[in-house]
């Protein structure tokens, strides 16, 4: 969903607009933050001359900055998005009796894999920053070890998010990242969630983050691990003016794909956005990548695909790329809706199922403008010719992977107000219960 368009977002940007001398604040993370809007390191064929541009528009990151964002945060309010309910697109139901054989589900919750996460992170900005919320993560397994990476939010699907991260071992021997956290039943004897004690691990440090890090993606490729995720900020009169978005409507928040790259899943190194806003036009949402049943990113016609379903002036975008850092865009029409008369939202998923075939987890509208997921299929020769879409699917922004053999997922939108849950789920084998348990009312 597109993040609200809030209070702290339209101050902060009017401020800017009209006071064009407080760019000479000093930002609070110098000492950790690249320069603005260009592009990352080693992408030497990377136009970078619209970011360069756009980097004279920005409101810059300070720490009152960051505090502001967090007070609206804090009195953010959605009924729609607060109503979201996962067994309502992932459930046996929202798959219907006429389910094809190559559709990704239904699924079921597993409650032994819940994570919980039951303690305040330190708050290595000094601004107050708890989180009351916990959705939209990504996992990977690696070496015998499940790592969780998450969004964290002051309040459920407000701005000001931070990213975290978690370990559980499969293997019973109980080793992980650091301290507490979770259930202590499940995959593994013994095993249990690790939160990791080097949380946040990604957390506003650029000018284009100031109003948040959003829902992470995690994939393995070329020998390292990448986490693409939203860096979201707020966007003055200038940068409007600059980039006008006539396609794609935007108000005063912003949004860029941002990379992070690990050799280990534990230290990061921040490369910044990935595309150039003159064509992203201020929103780029969706860095989603055709990835198999293990977390790697999958080459397709010898090359890394990423569909881009959210901004870059209204028309759908593939990215391409050689070595998943540097990325070409370009405008492909990948995806269609008619059949279902629905408004595509988001692309969440792009599942590479080992048999020759590509399917795509659509979040979008139906007909009568409710909330809706179906799965779309490709040959993964084939990537842009849809072959069919069914109702259904998981609406995992971070991706799906198997997990004991079954495709796994994780969210924490049915999680109860203020309790931080992320709950599992697998493909429905009819051994799995249909609801978490112990859920408090």
């Amino acid at each position: 969903m597109d993040p609200a368009t809030t209070t702290a977002a339209r101050d902060l940007a009017r401020a800017a607009s009209r006071h064009g001398e407080a760019r000479h604040e000093r930002p609070v993370h110098d000492e950790d933050r690249a320069a603005e809007g260009t592009a990352p390191a080693g992408s030497a064929d990377h136009d970078a001359t619209g970011a360069t541009a756009l980097a004279a528009h920005l409101v810059p990151l300070t720490r009152d900055r960051l505090r502001q964002v967090l007070d609206d945060a804090l009195a953010h309010r959605n009924a729609l998005t607060n109503a979201l309910a996962q067994l309502t697109f992932s459930g046996e139901a929202a798959y219907g009796a006429d389910r094809p054989d190559w559709a990704v589900g239904p699924f079921a919750p597993d409650p032994s894999l819940t994570f919980t996460l039951d303690h305040q992170w330190d708050d290595p900005d000094g601004i107050g920053w708890t989180s009351s919320s916990l959705y939209n993560p990504t996992m990977i397994e690696h070496e015998g070890v499940l790592h969780l990476f998450y969004r964290a939010s002051p309040v459920k699907e407000s701005l000001g998010s931070r990213i975290g991260h978690a370990t559980r071992d499969l293997t019973g021997t109980g080793t992980g990242t650091g301290s507490d956290s979770g259930s202590d039943a499940g995959t593994g004897t013994g095993a249990a969630w690790v939160d990791d004690p080097a949380n946040p691990v990604v957390r506003p440090t650029r000018d284009l983050e100031l109003l948040g890090t959003e829902d992470p993606k995690i994939y393995r490729a070329e020998g390292r691990f990448w986490l693409f995720y939203n860096g979201i900020w707020p966007i003055t009169e200038e940068a409007r003016a600059a980039f006008p978005s006539t396609g794609y409507p935007v108000e005063a928040v912003g949004c860029d794909m941002m990379l992070a790259v690990s050799d280990d899943l534990v230290t990061w190194e921040r490369l910044g956005p990935i595309a150039d806003p003159e064509q992203t036009r201020l929103w780029a949402k969706g860095a989603v990548i055709p990835r198999d049943e293990h977390g790697d990113a999958v080459r397709v016609g010898g090359e890394y695909l990423m569909f881009v379903s959210e901004g870059f002036d209204g028309v759908l975008h593939v990215g391409r790329s050689d070595d998943m850092r540097t990325w070409r865009f370009e405008p492909t029409p990948y995806l269609d809706l008619s059949s279902v008369g629905g408004h595509l939202h988001e692309v969440a998923a792009a599942i590479v199922t080992g048999d020759g075939r590509l399917v795509l987890d659509v979040f979008h509208d139906d007909a009568e403008g409710r909330f809706a997921a179906s799965q779309a299929l490709y040959d993964i020769e084939r990537p842009f010719d849809q072959l069919a879409l069914t109702p259904g699917g998981s609406l995992c922004w971070g991706g799906l992977g198997r997990v004991d053999g079954r495709w796994t997922f994780a969210q924490g939108w049915d999680a109860p107000p203020g309790r931080r849950d992320l709950y599992v789920y697998r493909e429905a084998d009819g051994g799995v219960d249909d609801d978490p348990v112990d859920r408090p009312s």
